[in-house]
């Protein structure tokens, strides 16, 4: 339940699947990864089909529980998204072109 308060989502805790938006889902499904409170995160895309304002909102959440000492691995094509990253590791075909190291 504080999963799904926390994503705005306390509203549809009775709703099937097929009552909820794309955008929905996908908060639906961050939160039930997070469920067991996992040391290690792995995020492919975890804003994708979120609007500009959810997609904040899962960022700083995520950004939170890496703070909190949890290991985040995240995957994707968002450069605001991306930002978020104390190191990124760009890649082409498979392939590393760039490592970064932020400080932040």
């Amino acid at each position: 339940m504080h999963l799904l308060k926390e994503f705005g989502m306390i509203d549809k805790k009775k709703s099937k699947p097929n009552q909820l938006s794309g955008g929905q889902q996908q908060r639906v499904a961050i939160a039930r990864a997070l469920i067991n409170d996992p040391d290690i995160i792995l995020a492919d895309e975890p804003t994708g089909q979120l609007d500009s304002e959810t997609s904040l909102m899962i960022m700083e959440f995520i950004e939170g529980l890496h703070k909190i000492g949890k290991t985040v691995i995240l995957v994707t094509h968002d450069v605001k998204t991306a930002s978020y990253a104390s190191k990124t590791i760009k890649m082409i075909d498979g392939g590393i072109i760039n490592r970064n190291i932020l400080l932040k």
